[in-house]
């Protein structure tokens, strides 16, 4: 876009001492300029959801729960995907299998958002920026990998999540699953990468993300 301003101006001073003919001959560059800009589609933070799973190591315990999307851009050249980033409302984080216990779910849920885990207070957010966005054909039905980093805690690490991309219109939608380690994010409580003689407290550093991301111009 610089290009195109600095040529725009260099072209009206020539027309301005060579008459306006240097203008009428070509007004081609311009119009490639404009025809070249990425397209941004917006997300929408309503119609997207991202879901997680975490467990105990040794023994079978598991709680899931959802996480807000909270604002996001998908950045297209023609129709191919080149980057965007996708960002988390860590505060939003919520348990949903024990909703029959309430007490059990908000003392879940307040440690969750503690310093013992994500620290929601100090950390409100987690961003995934995407890099690239390279076409498969996954074994899963997945059509594209979304590589890129993830951000939380204050910590950043390289992510790729599979994910099944559909364009309808002036829109797109990526479903895809993915598994992040929390070490890489100094998610420290229970952890066997951080304490010993844990037994079977351990809890996995392994957090399953269930993604659904729309967005739209």
């Amino acid at each position: 876009m610089k290009s195109f301003v600095f040529s725009f101006v260099v072209v009206g001073l020539m027309g301005g001492l060579m008459g306006s003919t240097a203008l009428a001959k070509d007004p081609v560059p311009a119009a490639k300029a404009l025809s070249t800009a990425p397209t941004k589609l917006k997300v929408d933070p309503a119609a997207s959801e991202v879901r997680w799973e975490g467990s105990k190591k040794v023994v079978k315990d598991a709680h899931q729960g959802t996480v807000n999307v909270q604002s996001g851009e998908i950045i297209l050249a023609g129709d191919q995907i080149t980057g965007g980033t996708i960002t988390l409302d860590m505060k939003s984080i919520s348990n949903t299998d024990l909703e029959s216990s309430p007490k059990d779910k908000a003392k879940l849920e307040g440690h969750l958002k503690s310093p013992d885990f994500f620290d929601v207070e100090k950390y409100p957010t987690a961003t995934f920026t995407i890099k690239s966005a390279k076409p498969v054909k996954g074994k899963d039905g997945s059509t594209h990998e979304f590589t890129g980093d993830l951000s939380m805690k204050g910590k950043t690490s390289p992510v790729t999540i599979p994910v099944t991309v559909n364009r309808t219109g002036d829109s797109a939608e990526a479903k895809g699953k993915a598994v992040v380690d929390r070490s890489k994010f100094d998610v420290r409580y229970g952890s066997d990468s951080f304490f010993d003689n844990l037994g079977n407290k351990v809890i996995s550093n392994d957090i399953k993300l269930d993604l659904k991301i729309v967005a739209k111009k």
